[in-house]
């Protein structure tokens, strides 16, 4: 299990004072007011303030102090410990937990891996990709089981439920 989850994307830098912006990949976006630490590059650095905008969270980080200094963090990702990671409701998982799960039906056909987790707002899809890819909605008349430990998604055979 990854021991680090990513709660957001630096996108750009805000501001000419070493600001960034970080698209959040959270569900609980205000869980940004309450971080004093985030890892990046596997580097702890301290947050000094957030402000939350519409769509992004502006951070400011101990230590960057620049344009320059904020504009070499474009694209990284902010991580936090696993264990100081939100609690999740039931049947909810870390994305890092579904990514990388192998996907087989009730019938122990193998069908591939779970490549990538696509948010579309009603319910979140997974991208399998195997012999074939198929995209599969995450819901409780399609996912059968979830083994977060063996990293192992069961669901119904896909011609059931297309």
């Amino acid at each position: 299990m990854e021991q680090f989850l990513s709660v957001g994307q630096i996108i750009n830098t805000h501001g000419v004072k070493g600001e960034l912006k970080v698209y959040p990949l959270t569900d609980d976006v205000k869980r940004f007011r309450k971080l004093k630490k985030v890892y990046i590059d596997n580097e702890e650095r301290t947050i000094i303030w957030c402000k939350i905008m519409p769509k992004v969270v502006i951070i400011k980080i101990e230590g960057i102090e620049t344009l320059e200094e904020a504009f070499s963090l474009k694209q990284k990702y902010l991580k936090v410990k696993r264990e100081e990671a939100v609690t999740l409701k039931k049947d909810s998982y870390f994305v890092a937990d579904i990514v990388g799960s192998r996907v087989i039906d009730e019938n122990d056909k193998e069908l591939g891996c779970v490549d990538e987790v696509i948010f579309t707002g009603s319910n979140d899809v997974y991208w399998i990709k195997g012999e074939n890819e198929l995209l599969i909605p995450a819901i409780k008349t399609v996912v059968v089981k979830v083994d977060i430990e063996e990293k192992l998604i069961v669901i119904k055979p896909v011609d059931v439920w297309s």
